[in-house]
């Protein structure tokens, strides 16, 4: 047996752990001859590879990263060093020419929308869901979120002293895409006084009046916003657009674009920090490590069996499998009706927005976080 492993899209933590854990149990197991691809689906386009033997994966579990390296413009289907040419006979020839049986990628949605689109030309996968964003489809939980939402966390419990210390409003813009996982799940934890998230666009109004009663009583105002958090009848902010990527438009900016907003309409100073990539940066948590690693072996059990087209996911705290066409294309939003939405509500954080109706969690709810 003769495997490859790719890790495409951003760098996220957790990613060598899912290397370890495919390539050891392999190579273990089925005595599989393994080969890593640089630098994502680019490695497999141009041909960058090395085998990777069982002291090359070693001691790199609480590592940040990936070894392989990664990048988020190499797609197949619009390769941009070919003027967005269509190069995926080209990885057919490449993946042949190697003998391989078939590839273990590892990524997001972009990726597993490639990988996908590649078993129709005859290039077999088997999914692992990465992504710091948690928005995949079908899987409860993608390895990177945990850490992210760490990281993220920690940053609002630090601007809460420095803004109590000051009287100020703090605002804390955060990744997350077109999803508020990140957002709504650090914001919680740090107890935030306002979450704003992509699912719920926000009134300004709305903004700058708990802005204002926190300063009559407790002086300061911790708000957590999500990149493609968007106020009500408006746009999300797109930092720029890069054509030749799957994933062409990078959003960034709503939280200096939230202070420019609220000063006119609070009497505290505002400052506002992003976060940007030290949440994908760094070494994974104990919980990313061992999802990370969990994942990797039920890939790998897949591949055993002969099992491709599918992506490993966690279903009702359970391991399980879905077909990559059910997951390409698409993304997993945060259910306005979710447990961790219902607690926000529950404890008064303010979500943006006055007129929500949203239910309280009663007893027999089966409500996920």
């Amino acid at each position: 047996m003769k495997i490859g492993i790719l890790t495409g899209g951003g760098d996220c933590p957790g990613l060598n752990a899912v290397i370890r854990a495919v390539a050891k149990s392999l190579i273990l197991q089925c005595d599989a001859e393994v080969i890593g691809f640089e630098e994502g689906f680019l490695g497999l386009i141009e041909n960058k590879y090395r085998k990777l033997e069982y002291i090359d994966v070693s001691g790199i579990l609480p590592a940040g990263g990936t070894i392989l390296g990664t990048h988020n413009k190499a797609n197949p289907f619009s390769y941009f060093k070919a003027d967005g040419d269509d190069v995926s006979e080209r990885v057919k020839a490449n993946y042949d020419e190697l003998g391989l049986d078939g590839l273990v990628v590892i990524g997001g949605d972009g990726t597993m929308t490639i990988a996908h689109r590649l078993g129709r030309v005859g290039i077999r996968s088997v999914g692992v869901p990465k992504t710091i964003d948690n928005d995949l489809m079908h899987t409860e939980r993608t390895f990177g979120f945990d850490t992210a939402v760490s990281i993220a966390t920690d940053a609002v419990d630090r601007l809460q002293t420095t803004g109590q210390s000051h009287g100020r409003v703090m605002i804390l813009e955060t990744m997350g895409r077109y999803a508020g996982w990140i957002a709504l799940h650090a914001g919680m934890a740090g107890g935030a006084d306002v979450i704003l998230i992509p699912e719920i666009p926000f009134d300004i109004e709305e903004v700058a009046r708990v802005c204002r009663r926190r300063d009559e009583h407790q002086n300061f105002t911790i708000i957590v916003v999500g990149e493609g958090a968007k106020p009500e009848g408006g746009e999300q902010v797109v930092r720029e657009t890069i054509e030749e990527s799957p994933d062409p438009v990078r959003l960034g900016g709503i939280g200096n674009f939230l202070k420019e907003k609220l000063e006119p309409m609070v009497d505290s100073e505002i400052r506002t920090t992003v976060l940007g990539h030290i949440q994908r940066g760094g070494t994974p948590t104990a919980f990313d490590r061992n999802l990370a690693t969990n994942f990797g072996i039920y890939a790998a059990s897949l591949v055993a069996a002969d099992r491709f087209g599918e992506m490993v996911a966690l279903q009702n705290g359970r391991m399980s499998t879905v077909e990559l066409k059910k997951v390409a294309d698409k993304t997993r939003y945060v259910p306005v009706d979710s447990l961790m939405v219902r607690a926000a509500a529950a404890v008064g954080t303010s979500l943006g927005r006055s007129d929500l109706d949203i239910e309280l969690a009663q007893p027999g709810d089966d409500l996920s976080i």
